[in-house]
């Protein structure tokens, strides 16, 4: 799948820590793995895109789809730790207008604990 996840729970909030490549190969096990891994009492999800080397239109629509799981009030979604070129892909496509996005792991826990 040329793309590993790993989950973790912090402070109540589920983080999914991605590396590799998220493109047209792999966006459909990313959306089912992702749905797979929330939980009902989830009520935060942050994509975390340290290692994450390339994105592609597929990738974002699996990170659309996703977003909407979380748009209910009390719920909270957003990614975070954008390498530059993914960080080039999300603004380019307007990406960044309807995703929370956050320089940091950090900066986005501490933003979802203040709600």
């Amino acid at each position: 799948m040329d793309l590993d996840i790993k989950w973790e729970r912090k402070e109540g909030i589920l983080i999914a820590a991605l590396a590799g490549r998220i493109d047209g190969n792999n966006a459909d096990v990313l959306q089912e793995t992702l749905e797979f891994g929330i939980g009902t009492e989830d009520r935060a999800l942050i994509l975390d895109f340290e290692r994450v080397t390339f994105i592609s239109s597929a990738g974002l629509r699996v990170g659309v789809i996703i977003a909407w799981k979380f748009k209910e009030p009390g719920k909270r979604f957003g990614v975070c730790a954008l390498a530059d070129p993914v960080r080039g892909v999300i603004n380019v496509s307007g990406f960044d207008q309807i995703i929370d996005v956050y320089e940091s792991r950090a900066e986005a826990i501490e933003a979802f604990k203040c709600n």
